[in-house]
C-alpha cells in the first residue's frame, strides 16, 4: 500500500494528522473517525497520526504512550474502522519491521534523523519513510539522511521542516528550506504545530504557542510546501502530549480547507 499511497500524495495536497500520543483507545478511535470525515468531505489524502511511544519527552515522569504492542493494536484497529492509512514513530531500528506491519508510513522523528542503523532498518521495510529535520540541521544536510534511505533501496521518502533552534526554548521557521529541500528531489512537509513548540519552556515539559499554528500552515502552503503535518486533540488543554502546540479537532476542518484552497492557488 506503501508505494500506492506515495503516488496518490503526489501532485496534491495532503496532510498527517492526529493526537501527538496514543493516549486511550477510545480518544484514538474518535479523534480518527472525524478526521476521516473531513478528509471525505474535503476530498484530501489524510493518513492518521499518533505515537505508541513519545520517547524523547523532557521528563522522565511525562506520559509516553501504550507501547509497542498495545499502540500497535491500537492503530490497526483504527484503519479498520476508518480506512485511513497510519504514521507512527519508531525510535530503534528493531522497531521497524514490526511496525511496518501496520504503519503506512514510518516516521523518524527530528532528534534521530542522522542515525544511520534506524533509516537503514526503516528503509527496508518498503513502507514511506517521513524524516523530520533536525531542529540543529540546515535544510541541505537533510541529504545524507536522503542518501542513507535511497542507498538503502527506498526512495518513497517525505522530508518534514518542524523549526530550528532559536536560542533557548524557542524555534524559528526558515520558508526557503522548503524549496531547499524539495531541490532533493522529494516531497516536502510542514510540521505546523511542532514549529510552534517551545522546547523545555514550561520547565519539566515544553510550551507552546498554539495561535500561530494556521499562520504558519498557511506560510508553508504559500511558500510550496507539498503537504502539512497537524497534531490535534479533541481538547488540546487537557492532552497528555504536546497539548500547548496541538491544534483543536474542532477548528481542524476550517483549517484544513483554508490550506487546501490556498494549496490549490499556488500549485495551478
Amino acid at each position: 500500500m506503501a508505494n500506492a499511497l506515495f503516488e496518490r500524495c503526489r501532485g496534491q495536497f495532503f496532510v498527517m494528522t492526529g493526537p501527538c500520543a496514543l493516549e486511550s483507545r477510545e480518544l484514538a478511535l474518535a479523534t480518527a473517525r472525524e478526521l476521516a470525515r473531513i478528509a471525505e468531505e474535503l476530498d484530501i489524502p489524510l493518513i492518521f497520526k499518533s505515537s505508541f511511544d513519545k520517547a524523547n519527552r523532557t521528563s522522565l515522569t511525562s506520559f509516553r504512550g501504550p507501547g509497542l504492542r498495545r499502540g500497535l493494536d491500537w492503530l490497526a484497529e483504527i484503519k479498520d474502522a476508518t480506512g485511513l492509512p497510519v504514521v507512527t514513530d519508531i525510535h530503534l531500528p528493531e522497531q521497524a519491521e514490526r511496525v511496518a506491519e501496520v504503519a503506512d508510513v514510518l516516521q523518524i522523528p527530528a532528534f534521530l534523523c542522522r542515525q544511520t542503523d534506524l533509516l537503514v532498518a526503516a528503509a527496508k521495510t518498503n513502507r514511506i519513510i517521513n524524516v523530520k529535520k533536525g531542529q540543529f540541521l540546515a535544510p541541505w544536510d537533510m541529504r545524507h539522511a536522503l542518501d542513507k534511505l535511497r542507498d538503502s533501496g527506498n526512495t518513497d521518502v517525505w522530508l518534514t521542516e518542524r523549526g530550528a533552534s532559536f536560542g533557548y526554548n524557542n524555534l524559528v521557521v526558515d520558508m526557503r528550506s522548503i524549496p531547499e529541500m524539495q531541490n532533493l528531489g522529494v516531497p516536502v512537509v510542514m510540521d505546523a504545530t511542532h514549529s510552534v513548540q517551545l522546547p523545555g519552556g514550561q520547565g519539566g515539559c515544553s510550551g507552546g504557542q498554539r495561535q500561530y499554528v494556521p499562520v504558519l500552515a498557511r506560510a508553508a502552503v504559500a511558500a510550496g510546501a507539498d503537504g502539512v503535518f497537524l497534531e490535534v486533540h479533541p481538547d488540546p488543554d487537557s492532552a497528555l502530549c504536546d497539548g500547548p502546540n496541538s491544534w483543536p479537532l474542532g477548528q481542524t476542518r476550517e483549517l484544513l480547507a483554508t490550506l487546501r484552497s490556498l494549496w490549490s492557488l499556488t500549485h495551478d
